[in-house]
C-alpha cells in the first residue's frame, strides 16, 4: 500500500509537534511539505533530517502558505493537516474549503493523537485567545507549588525561530541561557519571568525529548501554553484563561473554544478593567459549553515603576507583539496604565515606523496607535528600537512582560508596567491545586 502524501499547515510550533508525534515514524504517511504563516522568516527553511527521522533523509521543505493550492497539485497531496492556532472558525473553514476545492481532505488532529504522557503530574495552562493572561496564571501556580516544597519545571509552547537542530531541547535557568540560545524578544518575554523567580523552563522542537529531560528534575510539570493552543502533554489538571475584554471570542476561535470545553478550571481574568456586560457574556458562554468547570474570577492589577513618566505626558505605548497582531487585542496593560494615570496623549507611532515594523502595520492595519513589540530576529529588534527612538513623544510605556529597556537602547525616558493574577472569592488556584492533591 502506498503512503498517503500529507501537507502540514503551520506556524513553526504545533505543526512540528504534530509531525514529530503522529507522522515522523508513521509509514502510512509521507509528509511532503510544511507551509508557514503568522511568524516572519519561517518559510524557505527545511525541517532538518536530524529531526525528521529515518523516513525523511532530506528533511522537509517549508513554504509560504499562499502557495498552498499550487503545492497540493505539484506535490500530489492527498491530505492537508491544519496545525496552528488563534484563528477564527470562519478562517479555518475557509482554509478547509480551499483545500477541499483542490480535491483533497482537510484534517484537524485531536488530543489523543498528539498529547504525550508524562510520568509526573502535569498542570496545563491554556487560553481562549493570545493575551488572555496565561503567563501571570502560570507564574501564580509556580509560586504556590514552590511554596509547598514542589520542584516545578515549566515547559513552554515552541517558538523555534533559529537553528532547529540546536533548538531541539532548550533549558533555561539563568539570563545567560537566554543569551546562549540567542533568544528573540518573543522568547525572552515568556522565559525570563520564570527565570527571574528562580524557576526552570524548557522549550524547543522535540517535545518528547524535552519532556523526558524535564521529568528528571521535576515533581510537577507545568505546561505554559502558547497562543490559544491545546497542551502537548496529557494534563492531570487543565486551566483555561478567558478574556472579558474580548467577550464572545471564547466561542469563535480555534482551538481556544476546544481549550474552553476541555477545561477543569476556567479563569475569567481582568475583571477589574473589563465591562460588566463582557464579564457576563463570558460567564454565560462558559456555563453553556462547560457547566462542570470550576470558574474563578480574577483581577489583573497593574503596577508601574515610575508613574510620573505617564501623568500629563505624551506617551508611546509598547504592547506585547502577538497580542496586538494575530491576537487582535485593541489595548493592553500599557494602554490601561496610560488611561488610569492620566497621560496627556497616546502618540501614534505609525509616522515613525521603519522597515519590518512598517510591514507589520501593513499586515495588521487594525493595530491602531499602539506599537507591537516585534522582535523575531536581530533585524526586527533593530527596527523596533529605531521606531521607538524616532517617535516624537515625552516618554515610553513598556507594557510587555519584560523590560525592553534592558534589550533596546531607548533614547527617551521609559517606564514599565507589570501585572499579576489576583483571584476573587474563596475558590482560588490554591484551593483547586489542593483538591487535586498537588499541594
Amino acid at each position: 500500500m502506498s503512503r498517503r502524501n500529507v501537507l502540514i499547515m503551520g506556524a513553526a510550533g504545533r505543526d512540528f509537534h504534530n509531525f514529530n508525534v503522529f507522522f515522523r515514524e508513521n509509514e502510512n504517511y509521507n509528509v511532503v511539505a510544511f507551509t508557514a504563516t503568522q511568524i516572519p522568516n519561517i518559510e524557505g527553511r527545511v525541517y532538518p533530517a536530524e529531526l525528521a527521522g529515518k523516513l525523511y533523509p532530506n528533511g522537509i521543505k517549508i513554504y509560504e502558505e499562499k502557495k498552498l493550492v499550487e503545492l497540493i497539485h505539484k506535490l500530489n497531496v492527498h491530505e492537508v493537516v491544519f496545525s496552528y492556532s488563534d484563528v477564527q472558525f470562519e478562517y479555518v473553514m475557509t482554509q478547509a474549503s480551499i483545500v477541499n476545492a483542490a480535491g483533497v481532505s482537510f484534517r484537524l488532529l485531536g488530543g489523543e493523537e498528539t498529547m504525550l504522557k508524562s510520568t509526573k503530574p502535569v498542570v496545563a495552562v491554556l487560553a481562549v485567545r493570545t493575551g488572555s493572561g496565561k503567563s501571570q496564571t502560570s507564574r501564580k501556580i509556580v509560586r504556590l507549588l514552590q511554596a509547598a516544597g514542589k520542584k516545578v519545571v515549566a515547559v513552554r509552547h515552541p517558538m523555534p525561530y533559529g537553528d532547529l537542530v540546536k533548538q531541539k531541547v532548550q533549558r533555561f535557568a539563568s539570563l545567560e541561557d537566554l543569551k546562549e540560545h540567542n533568544c528573540t524578544i518573543e522568547e525572552i518575554e515568556e522565559y525570563e519571568p520564570h527565570i527571574a523567580r528562580g524557576g526552570i523552563i524548557y522549550a524547543g522542537v522535540d517535545y518528547e525529548a524535552i519532556l523526558r529531560e524535564a521529568e528528571k528534575e521535576a515533581d510537577v510539570i507545568l505546561w505554559d501554553g502558547g497562543n490559544n493552543d491545546m497542551s502537548f502533554y496529557k494534563p492531570d489538571l487543565t486551566i483555561t484563561v478567558t478574556d472579558p475584554h474580548r467577550p464572545g471570542h471564547e466561542m469563535r476561535y480555534y482551538p481556544g473554544n476546544t481549550c474552553l470545553r476541555m477545561a477543569d478550571v476556567v479563569i475569567v481574568n481582568k475583571v477589574d478593567s473589563a465591562s460588566p456586560d463582557g464579564i457576563e457574556t463570558v460567564h454565560k458562554n462558559i456555563k453553556n459549553v462547560n457547566p462542570n468547570a470550576v470558574v474563578i474570577d480574577a483581577n489583573s492589577p497593574l503596577t508601574v515603576d515610575n508613574p510620573d513618566l505617564i501623568r500629563g505626558k505624551r506617551v508611546l505605548v509598547v504592547e506585547d507583539g502577538p497580542t496586538l497582531t494575530h491576537g487582535e487585542m485593541k489595548y493592553g496593560a500599557g494602554t490601561v496604565a496610560a488611561q488610569r494615570l492620566g497621560a496627556k496623549e497616546i502618540v501614534d507611532p505609525r509616522p515613525f515606523t521603519v522597515a519590518s515594523i512598517t510591514q507589520t502595520f501593513k499586515k495588521y492595519p487594525n493595530i491602531g496607535i499602539l506599537l507591537p513589540a516585534m522582535g523575531y530576529g536581530d533585524h526586527q529588534v533593530k527596527d523596533l528600537e529605531e521606531t521607538i527612538n524616532r517617535t516624537n513623544c515625552d516618554s515610553v510605556i513598556i507594557g510587555t512582560p519584560i523590560d525592553l529597556g534592558r534589550i533596546l537602547k531607548i533614547n527617551k525616558p521609559h517606564t514599565r508596567v507589570m501585572y499579576e493574577l489576583d483571584e476573587i472569592g474563596n475558590v482560588t488556584l490554591e484551593t483547586v491545586l489542593k483538591s487535586k492533591g498537588l499541594l
